[in-house]
């Protein structure tokens, strides 16, 4: 295991912006910055409540530390605002709900690439440091072979994955046009406290507590799960990494768990038993399924030193009983 980690004084008193800073991911990240000295600015997309999403579960400690802005990654002026002095940018901010592509592919496409292309046209003009585009292993498709290294061809399966690609590709072409200092960070799919309903490990887990049966979609699909610090920490060093500009890393365990596998292992942790439903509306569309993404880290382990250090036994364990034990968080019922 690789103890490579970020040191105190290497964000202290950094100018930082987090786009999509009230998400599962962001809010994760913010928290790690500030408790690493940074100077944070989360932005988040505006509502008439003002609603800062996942942040509201780290704590006053944080929050009176960050510079909350509100605004829409689709405004050009707004992003110019909030890049405007910034030394590192971490965009996160993005559609990432699968689903919902299918529903709105309008919106989607138009707030992940339009809302790259401003984020990217702002940070033109200011120079960062370093620029951290998120991105996504939905791009990959069902995998052709395992495990998943950053050469493998992108094949989207949904109007989600189609967006992530065109921002990746805008991302890319910024650093090899203008030389922006930018790197695009895949993170397999990452799981952990606050992340919300829609993230199969938690939908399974609020289901457990709360419901008779379990209502899953696809159960033999098979993903690779890295717990949220570890991606937070990869992002980071990502950050850090001059030999990172211009590259796509992949953040992954390269070890592949079936849905339903996954599922009985929450029932254990849980110590209860319930019966698993295969329900129709949850379904992708046939051709959208994505089979299997299992990734390789071994880019990531060469060029900013990262790899995983929590196993996934140990992070669903974290993950299902902060969800048990903050059950409020999901009041909303499940669709």
């Amino acid at each position: 295991m690789s103890s490579f980690q970020v040191s105190h004084e290497e964000f202290k008193g950094k100018r930082v912006l987090v786009t999509g800073a009230g998400g599962f991911i962001g809010s994760h990240l913010v928290e790690t910055l500030v408790s690493l000295g940074a100077k944070v600015t989360a932005f988040l997309r505006y509502t008439s409540r003002a609603d800062i999403g996942a942040l509201s579960e780290v704590g006053n400690r944080v929050i009176d530390e960050v510079e909350l802005m509100f605004g829409d990654l689709r405004d050009p002026e707004a992003m110019r605002e909030a890049v405007r002095d910034k030394e590192y940018v971490f965009h996160l901010g993005a559609v990432i709900s699968v689903p919902y592509s299918f529903v709105h592919p309008v919106e989607v496409v138009e707030t992940n690439i339009s809302g790259t292309l401003n984020v990217l046209n702002a940070a033109k003009e200011t120079k960062p440091i370093s620029i951290v585009h998120l991105s996504t292993s939905e791009v990959y498709g069902t995998a052709r072979y395992t495990p998943i290294d950053e050469f493998h061809p992108k094949r989207a399966q949904s109007p989600y994955a189609a967006s992530k690609i065109g921002a990746d590709e805008i991302a890319r072409s910024f650093h090899l046009a203008y030389n922006l200092p930018v790197v695009i960070v895949r993170p397999f799919n990452t799981f952990g406290p606050r992340q919300s309903q829609r993230a199969v490990i938690t939908t399974i887990t609020v289901q457990a507590l709360k419901n008779e049966k379990i209502k899953l979609g696809y159960v033999e699909s098979v993903r690779d799960f890295v717990f949220v610090k570890d991606t937070v920490m990869g992002l980071c060093l990502a950050a850090l990494s001059d030999d990172a500009h211009g590259e796509e890393l992949n953040l992954a365990t390269g070890r592949g768990h079936r849905i339903r596998d996954v599922a009985e292992r929450v029932l254990d942790i849980l110590g209860v038993q319930r019966d698993i439903e295969i329900e129709e509306s949850r379904m992708r569309p046939g051709k959208s399924e994505v089979l299997k993404l299992v990734g390789s880290n071994e880019r990531a382990k060469q060029i900013i030193g990262w790899e995983p250090q929590t196993s996934f036994e140990e992070g669903l364990e974290i993950t299902v009983k902060w969800i048990r034990d903050h059950l409020d968080f999901y009041k909303r019922e499940i669709l």
